[in-house]
């Protein structure tokens, strides 16, 4: 088991990809603490995912609001003694349609969640792995990060700029043993194709939601998939890999650690502008 003694920390993680991910963890050997808003359901899922063994908590954590972060952050290191991981899961879409037209506050409040949820767990855990002298950061990103995605400007923007915060912190701590990374788990069936759905193409775009509806009819990428991901950069095997955006059904990343020479000093799953000369183009 490939996380044997290892403590964790996974946000969002009451349903979906942070509840699989969780899942994954136990059945690798480490101990999890899980949060989420909705405690009735943050509950449930323990209650389930203690069966499987290791050692379980739960916590309703705002992730946006500095002091419960600081809050869930001390229960872990009180009930584990010491804390190795973070998964950086919780996020939400955010208000669907064109960008002039949605609620302010409620974009504001997608920024909130994606960028500053995942902004303050590694501020309150950082100086804990620094002490240390290791840690692993496991951040989970998406589409939203790569692509522009119409009428989903806050979930879009907040991504992209979740990644490029991942870079910076991998930069920031090459130093002190801790990776930094993020997971593109790729389109998943989970209660976000619901609202997207229900929104309707008038507002999130024809096109978009005819691909959420073909996801909720024929399946998309298996969770397992991101889960199986997380576990690998949480484990010693991925050592030294960091400031990385890696998908789960795209990259080769069971061998990410093979090509760490050439990972370190190349802008390899990175976020980076590209000129006309990168694609064959001479216009100067």
């Amino acid at each position: 088991m490939k996380l044997r003694g290892l403590n964790a920390i996974v946000t969002g993680a009451s349903q979906g990809l942070g509840k699989a991910i969780a899942e994954r963890y136990l059945s690798e050997g480490a101990n999890v603490l899980i949060c989420a808003r909705d405690a009735a359901l943050l509950a449930e899922t323990r209650d389930e995912l203690a069966l499987l063994g290791g050692r379980v908590f739960a916590q309703p954590c705002d992730v946006s609001d500095e002091a419960q972060v600081a809050a869930l952050t001390e229960r872990a290191v009180r009930e584990f003694g010491s804390v190795q991981v973070l998964v950086c899961n919780a996020g939400i879409y955010g208000p669907m349609g064109p960008t002039e037209e949605v609620d302010l506050r409620e974009w504001m409040r997608a920024i909130e969640i994606n960028l500053l949820g995942t902004l303050l767990p590694c501020r309150a855990l950082i100086p804990h792995f620094k002490a240390a002298g290791r840690g692993k950061i496991v951040v989970i990103s998406g589409g939203g990060a790569t692509n522009p995605m119409p009428n989903v400007s806050a979930y879009a923007a907040s991504k992209a700029a979740v990644v490029r915060l991942v870079e910076t912190l991998a930069e920031e701590l090459r130093d002190h043993g801790i990776d930094v990374n993020a997971v593109a788990p790729g389109a998943l069936v989970t209660r976000l194709i619901g609202q997207v759905l229900a929104a309707g193409p008038e507002k999130v775009g024809a096109a978009f939601f005819a691909k959420n509806q073909r996801w909720a009819d024929e399946g998309a990428t298996p969770m397992a998939l991101g889960a199986g991901l997380c576990a690998y950069l949480a484990s010693a095997e991925s050592n030294g890999v960091s400031g990385r955006l890696v998908s789960a059904q795209w990259d080769d990343w069971t061998n990410l650690h093979k090509h760490q020479a050439e990972l370190r000093d190349s802008d390899i799953y990175c976020l980076r502008r590209i000129v006309p000369e990168d694609r064959g183009g001479a216009w100067k």
